[in-house]
């Protein structure tokens, strides 16, 4: 076996996993063998399986540097992800920006739903149009695009950022012929027809902000996480925009809160859409919401 240090100040991966692992673990990081491993791996570029069989690989020093100057930012309190900036989300991966929510595995449910969705408009006219609201990295509105040839999306942010970062996003993954982003509050001033709208809208309540861990609190945009005095002000405001922008039948997807589906209902009900289904995420919570115009 090669020894753990050579020379030049290159290490073995298994020292320089176990280096990282036991700073964190001494700046009580909650899990910090599993950041120590997504650090690096994702820093190098380095395989999930070698990660945990490629212990014995050299890892030269200057990258040795770059891993334990990314270490520090971690112990700083600065996420994995947005020292990376990039977070792979169903399958793929976004590039973040300081404007965009980092995109968590729970929204996958709404993926799932709206792909489903797309696939079944196609099939009855051969083509979809759809929305996505409140973009962010675009991660929501591309992956159903590069999972469905033949639909089409229109994505709306109200950050210059954000709607930079989801185009160039949807360039890196081959799909910017049939994606547009584009500047606005929701759909106000778009005249286009959809035959889907989807939204990851806002919903936590002002108030619990300041309560939320550091990590989400300081890294993503409050744009995205403010939701207003009750956490609902997003969905009036999606209720109150859509009106003639929905095809008959058509359905629109949103992303909820725990204890919010009665409310969100209650909502868009009184603006004349009918309640579909609910979607519970991997741990059972009610996710997104599914309503339809009559």
């Amino acid at each position: 076996m090669p020894p753990a240090t050579d020379d030049s100040g290159g290490l073995r991966l298994d020292a320089l996993l176990a280096e990282v692992r036991r700073r964190f673990a001494d700046a009580g990081i909650e899990a910090p063998g599993f950041d120590a491993r997504l650090l690096i791996g994702g820093l190098l570029d380095l395989s999930p399986t070698t990660m945990i069989t490629g212990g014995e690989a050299h890892i030269p020093a200057p990258d040795v540097a770059r891993v334990r100057q990314a270490a520090e930012e971690r112990v700083a309190g600065r996420p994995v992800h947005r020292i990376l900036a990039w977070r792979e989300f169903y399958g793929r991966r976004f590039m973040l920006s300081p404007a965009t929510l980092e995109p968590r595995p729970d929204t996958e449910v709404l993926v799932e739903a709206a792909i489903a969705e797309v696939k079944s408009v196609i099939a009855a006219k051969g083509n979809c149009l759809f929305a996505d609201l409140g973009v962010g990295t675009g991660a929501i509105g591309l992956s159903v695009l590069a999972e469905v040839s033949g639909s089409r999306c229109v994505g709306v942010d109200r950050s210059t950022e954000a709607v930079a970062s989801a185009r160039s996003n949807a360039e890196s993954l081959g799909v910017s012929e049939r994606y547009e982003a584009r500047e606005g509050d929701w759909l106000e001033g778009v005249d286009t027809v959809f035959d889907l709208i989807l939204s990851n809208p806002p919903y936590i309540r002002s108030a619990e902000i300041e309560g939320l861990s550091k990590e989400v609190r300081d890294a993503d945009p409050r744009l995205a996480l403010d939701g207003g005095d009750d956490g609902l002000e997003a969905y009036r405001a999606i209720a109150g925009s859509i009106g003639g922008r929905l095809s008959s039948g058509g359905a629109v997807m949103l992303e909820i809160g725990q204890g919010q589906a009665a409310d969100v209902t209650a909502i868009f009900e009184a603006s004349g859409y009918n309640f579909s289904a609910k979607i519970a995420d991997l741990n059972g919570i009610d996710r997104a919401l599914v309503l339809r115009k009559p």
